[in-house]
């Protein structure tokens, strides 16, 4: 990135610690900053109020109230959830790592023996960025221990504190890294090197994390002598140089650096860390946004969200006002014209220009780290605001953008990248999943603190002679509701796409009397049409959605509050105002962003519908249990039969979540559709009958022969099926649990395993089969090797149809997120 500044002002730091300006040459300083392409007499005004702003903080005072955040000691997440068990498989990970190798480098560089190796990846010892994992281990083990008061956790991490504690006190300046401090020469210099700060303010910030919630006094004394030898650099730097230096230095990426330091001022009250924390409120980007110029495109987006993320909390601890509109500003650009349908940003991790997204769509969208950033955005403008916009998008980007990027429940796989192209998968973008101990990108650090506060914006409180409680995501949880003394435990049903509301039960638990009131959620997504709530049984009057219910009562012990919130499918133009992308779309059911299953395609070409209805179709509870994979056994290896661009063949043992698995699954369908309403379990349903065999991620179509020694194929469902016709029968081989398909002229659905090149499924029509041919003829039957998601749908086109599920539940399957819809 190059600086957007076209002159910088040449002043020295003051040595008077007692008046903490931005600069002593005042007024004239600050204006030569100005971004002279944004240059108007108005906004040039408005340049200098904002150094005003800066230099008399301390007379700004904070207009109305904020809500307050529950701490994650008081929220416990029900450990059957979603988001339980993704804190579950985040809190397995974090007990794996090991104290000796996260702290490698730290005691290395700091002259200390170095038991045990050094981890790889971006922690490994020859990479500049190394320790900034470290830091995101202290914020995300304290997060995890104030969410589950697990004691392994917090012995783990207090070694941890108390390691990097002598590393620092054996290099005796205040200075903790795993680098040497010759990085830093060259970031003030301006010459290459990778991002020391953002690494510092991980350490940082992990350290403040441990003092807030694990209540580490060590901690705090480790940060605060940090942030007193940065002090010192950064003064060195502008009296040995200028200000210009310093700020054209903050082109590398810089991290939180100032959200960190104006943190540690409301714990420390030093002017030091408020004056240092303005030294990295980067004001090429942060002026544009006070100018309200949508002026973002080109800039790397993790390089500068937290510096959004800073601004706000200088709103918050100086009260100026200004800060509060830059991230508003910000939060509104993003959202309108650089956001994809998960809320998610970044294009191969920058921004490109507004409303251009449709020809962006690739394997290396949305960078996790900036999903983490922008979530944090959201929460402090909802908090200060209330307003359901920030609410509705927090839902949204947690949980189609973050609780995705885990592979289902293997602790230490996670991604960098969320591919949004046509026929991608998770699996396969430039970095794909990461690994234990070898791969600890910053979207790892940033991961391992997500999936550590899942219960951090489910509940906000508001003070006031009548407690309130705003209840913004629906997430079943318990909360210690402290100063209301009581107790809420949540209650989310599972979503599944055959009954199509979200219900959730809310029950009260209590041993004193006292007025309270729930604010409770109308997601915009839902629909006044069925929205019910009730307290006790008695039905209450609701707002439309896109409002909070407002419930104030004296609550008793067993009170219950129930809600539903009709669940509807939709469809989201993709942020592009050009012609050729206007039927580009994607599809969401309330807030699940929907993939189909496809290697590419991903045309919908409908007829004339006038609903949305006529052409997506849930997915019936009961259809799991017709699924069949069919698998011959060859010495040790397992082939099933396999769907490949419609030419079926035989496959080695698929990988659960792969597109393999898909491939090798069909649905059966009975010819007799009075049956195909029940629950079947098993083979034994099934013998004897006849079905069509439905390629699981093709629907509409079916498996049909070509006669005798010919290739099985795939054709489309519909008019004469006789040739798409089997009958499932016990397998000839004679083995418990085998089936044979029969056609009804009585040839056999055959695979002789002749040669690698010729895996091919025919079929035989021989009159008499003989003894080895029965075991070409005989399949094991096993449960379909992929399962429909509980919120699956059939969504029907013209050409082809797809399956959908929620994008957060796929693993390595391929699909799409956008859609060319078309009538």
């Amino acid at each position: 990135m190059i600086s957007m500044n076209e002159t910088w002002i040449k002043q020295r730091m003051s040595h008077n610690h007692d008046d903490y300006h931005l600069t002593p040459t005042d007024d004239s300083a600050w204006s030569s900053l100005f971004p002279r392409k944004m240059l108007m007499e108005d906004d040039e005004i408005s340049w200098n109020i904002m150094y005003k702003n800066i230099k008399y903080s301390d007379q700004f005072k904070l207009r109305g109230s904020f809500l307050s955040e529950i701490s994650l000691h008081n929220v416990r997440l029900d450990p059957q959830s979603v988001h339980g068990q993704a804190q579950q498989t985040n809190l397995e990970y974090l007990l794996i790592l090991d104290v000796d190798s996260l702290v490698w480098s730290f005691r290395k560089i700091a002259g200390l023996d170095t038991p045990g190796s050094p981890y790889g990846g971006w922690e490994a010892p020859d990479v500049e960025l190394r320790g900034h994992f470290v830091g995101h281990y202290l914020s995300a083990t304290a997060q995890m221990w104030a969410s589950t008061h697990n004691e392994t956790l917090r012995e783990k991490m207090a070694t941890l504190v108390t390691a990097l504690k002598e590393c620092q006190d054996a290099m005796g300046t205040g200075y903790l890294s795993a680098f040497p401090s010759e990085l830093f020469d060259r970031f003030e210099a301006v010459q290459p090197v990778w991002a020391p700060y953002y690494t510092i303010h991980k350490i940082m910030a992990g350290l403040l994390d441990q003092y807030n919630l694990a209540e580490s006094a060590q901690a705090l004394k480790m940060v605060t002598q940090m942030a007193d030898y940065f002090y010192k650099r950064v003064q060195n730097v502008v009296m040995r140089h200028t200000l210009e230096r310093h700020w054209l230095s903050l082109n590398e990426e810089t991290g939180g650096m100032n959200d960190v330091l104006y943190r540690l001022h409301t714990v420390t009250n030093d002017q030091k860390h408020l004056l240092l924390a303005h030294l990295f409120d980067k004001p090429c980007f942060l002026g544009l946004l006070a100018l309200k110029a949508d002026d973002i495109s080109g800039f790397h987006a993790n390089t500068h969200i937290p510096i959004v993320i800073g601004a706000q909390m200088r709103y918050e601890v100086t009260g100026d006002e200004l800060y509060k509109e830059i991230g508003t500003f910000f939060m509104d650009v993003v959202n309108s014209t650089h956001s994809f349908a998960t809320g998610g940003t970044s294009v191969s991790e920058f921004w490109v220009d507004p409303k251009r997204l449709g020809d962006k769509l690739h394997t290396e969208n949305e960078e996790s780290c900036t999903t983490y950033n922008m979530l944090k955005v959201s929460r402090n403008l909802f908090k200060w605001s209330k307003e359901m916009i920030y609410a509705d998008y927090y839902e949204r980007a947690l949980t189609n953008g973050v609780l995705g990027i885990q592979r289902g429940t293997e602790p230490g796989v996670m991604i960098y990248m969320l591919p949004l192209g046509h026929g991608v998968s998770k699996g396969r973008s430039y970095h794909k999943w990461g690994t234990l101990f070898n791969s600890f990108w910053c979207c790892y650090g940033t991961g391992i603190e997500s999936f550590s506060k899942l219960g951090d914006s489910i509940y906000f409180e508001e003070m006031g002679s009548v407690p309130g409680l705003y209840v913004i995501q629906y997430i079943s949880s318990s909360i210690n509701w402290t100063s209301a003394k009581l107790s809420l435990t949540q209650a989310v049903d599972d979503v599944v796409s055959w009954d199509q509301s979200l219900k959730v039960k809310i029950t009260v638990a209590t041993q004193h009397s006292g007025t309270a009131t729930l604010n409770l959620r109308i997601p915009s997504w839902s629909s006044s049409s069925g929205l019910k709530a009730s307290v006790n049984g008695d039905p209450l009057s609701l707002p439309a959605p896109g409002n909070f219910l407002s419930i104030s009562r004296n609550w008793g012990n067993g009170d219950t509050v129930l809600l539903q919130f009709p669940l509807g499918l939709r469809t989201e133009f993709i942020q592009d105002d050009r012609p050729q992308f206007n039927s580009l779309q994607a599809i969401l059911y309330g807030p699940y962003l929907l993939a189909g299953l496809s290697t590419g395609d991903y045309d919908i070409q409908t007829a004339a519908q006038k609903s949305i209805l006529d052409w997506i179709t849930s997915v019936p509870a009961n259809y799991n249990s017709y699924l069949v994979s069919l698998m011959r056994q060859n010495g040790d290896a397992k082939f099933f039969i396999t769907n490949q661009e419609k030419h079926i063949t035989m496959q080695g043992s698929p990988q659960a979540g792969s597109d393999s698995s898909v491939h090798s699954t069909f649905r059966l369908i009975l010819k007799d559709l009075s049956s195909s309403k029940i629950r079947i379990s098993g083979p034994e349903a099934f013998i004897n009958k006849a079905v069509h065999l439905e390629p699981f991620d093709l629907p509409g179509t079916v498996l049909a022969h070509q006669g005798d020694g010919n290739a099985l194929t795939v054709v489309n469902a519909g008019g004469d099926m006789g040739l798409a016709e089997f009958f499932v029968v016990k397998g000839l081989d004679g083995v418990s649990g085998s089936v044979s398909l029969k056609t009804k002229e009585g040839c056999f659905v055959y695979s002789g395993f002749n040669s690698k090149s010729d895996l091919s499924v025919k079929l035989s029509c021989e009159s008499r089969v003989s003894d080895p041919a029965k075991d070409a003829v005989s399949f094991t039957w096993t449960e379909g090797l992929k399962k429909y998601h509980p919120i699956s749908f059939f969504a029907k086109g013209l050409r082809r149809s797809y399956v959908l599920e929620p994008l957060f539940g796929l693993r390595d399957e391929s699909y799409n997120v956008y859609f060319n819809i078309t009538n």
